[in-house]
């Protein structure tokens, strides 16, 4: 936190805190401790009161002055929504559960319908996935499949992994953002943390730490599972996050990817998967002054069609925008272009 050569006094923090808790802005910053610590320019420090069972993720403190006192906002350089947010805008979001669309650079929410609202997020859990393994893990590790791997969902989008095969880290991955195969998921969820239990439990450690605390995690991958929940705004955090790995931003701009990979004989297996990103397969167009970097899909039943991106303007300007829960694909993509189309150059 930057420091300024004003102190806020326990009185006027106290005064702040019960006037304001009730109606929080959201935040963000890394918040793994059951309380936020504020600290002045002198040695003493600030206790602030903080939940994870707050109805929007985080929050944050406004700057404010009280008697010549300043409070210095949280996590200032990240976007922030406490509500909906549509002023100005001509957006159709009557057929998605949840939208949101962030200037990166600037910093600032664009437009937000239903942020907060807990929602499943079918396989762009997959980009908390990719986030745990990229910190905890190394691009060169390699992963063996276990019995686990083998998923039975009706749908589920599968890579064809069996007991014993291996791969990278860096394959895996390609495999996971691109295809956004499920048995990958789980390899990499094994792979890092021995099961995929004990890898769920660093994926909501993580997403905490990011002050992503309207969403729960219960497996690697976004197949249906009971409390498995995401909120858009948080995937817009999780995402942002993300983006901090070259690998991550390489990956989720890739159209297609072909590897070869060893089987449980140490027989060479050939794998080509293509991305699920209707843009970058040239089936879907952006408006006319935006380029859709990359991204990641997610559909199942519960799920419905969700999309994140990172976008760039012709002026150079970044931004992530996010669907959740619209009724169809064909939809989604109407619905994004639409939502990319609000970006002013």
């Amino acid at each position: 936190m930057k420091c300024t050569n004003r102190r806020f006094p326990h009185s006027s923090i106290g005064t702040f805190l019960k006037r304001n808790t009730p109606k929080v802005n959201m935040c963000l910053g890394g918040m793994l401790l059951s309380s936020m610590l504020m600290v002045g320019c002198g040695s003493e420090t600030y206790e602030m009161a903080y939940s994870p069972n707050y109805p929007v993720s985080s929050y944050r403190m406004d700057s404010v002055e009280e008697r010549g006192d300043t409070a210095i906002p949280f996590a200032k350089e990240l976007c922030v929504a406490d509500g909906d947010v549509s002023a100005g805008t001509d957006v159709d979001m009557s057929q998605a559960a949840a939208a949101a669309l962030f200037s990166v650079n600037e910093s600032g929410t664009i437009y937000a319908q239903n942020a907060h609202e807990r929602l499943a997020p079918a396989s762009l859990t997959k980009v908390m996935t990719a986030l745990v393994a990229l910190k905890y893990g190394s691009p060169d590790d390699l992963l063996t499949a276990s019995a686990n791997v083998k998923i039975t969902e009706p749908g589920a989008t599968l890579c064809g992994l069996k007991e014993g095969d291996k791969m990278t880290l860096t394959q895996a991955l390609h495999v996971l953002l691109i295809q956004s195969s499920n048995d990958v998921a789980v390899l990499i969820a094994e792979g890092i943390s021995g099961s995929e239990e004990a890898f769920c439990s660093l994926m909501n450690q993580e997403a905490r730490a990011l002050g992503a605390t309207n969403c729960n995690f219960v497996n690697s991958h976004g197949l249906t599972a009971e409390n498995h929940y995401v909120t858009a705004y948080d995937m817009y955090l999780i995402f942002n996050e993300a983006l901090k790995y070259n690998l991550f931003s390489e990956i989720i701009s890739t159209p297609s990817y072909t590897t070869v990979y060893k089987d449980s004989a140490g027989n060479d297996k050939e794998l080509s998967v293509n991305s699920s990103n209707l843009y970058l397969q040239g089936q879907k167009d952006a408006p006319d002054t935006i380029t859709v970097v990359g991204g990641k899909t997610g559909t199942t039943k519960a799920a419905k069609s969700c999309l994140i991106l990172l976008s760039r303007s012709s002026s150079g300007g970044q931004y992530i925008s996010v669907i959740l829960g619209s009724e169809t694909r064909d939809t989604l993509y109407d619905e994004m272009t639409d939502l990319l189309d609000e970006i002013k150059n």
